[in-house]
């Protein structure tokens, strides 16, 4: 994916921040703190994934489906794999 590789330390950045919160997360579990605190957590978890899915997803459909060139069926090939994985990940 050429996109991916363009924006790679952009991708980088948010996935380090995933990172770190994920470990914040355990060390707030590991205290026993309150369950808003853990909650809050969660939701920024959520929230720095969902950043992430939708930069990579926008950037994959101008790479893939903004194209001219591409035939009816490729174009519903492409289509058919997007839908698939946002299915995915919004179960």
């Amino acid at each position: 994916m050429p996109h991916t590789i363009h924006d790679k330390k952009k991708i980088m950045t948010r996935i380090r921040r995933i990172k770190g919160q994920v470990e914040a997360l355990e060390k707030v579990l590991d205290q026993e703190v309150e369950c808003i605190e853990i909650l809050q957590q969660i939701a920024a978890i959520r929230g720095a994934a969902n950043g992430l899915m939708v930069e990579v997803l926008d950037g994959h459909i101008r790479e893939h489906l903004g194209v001219d060139d591409l035939t009816t069926e490729q174009r519903q090939l492409e289509v058919e794999q997007v839908v698939g994985i946002l299915k995915s990940y919004l179960k």
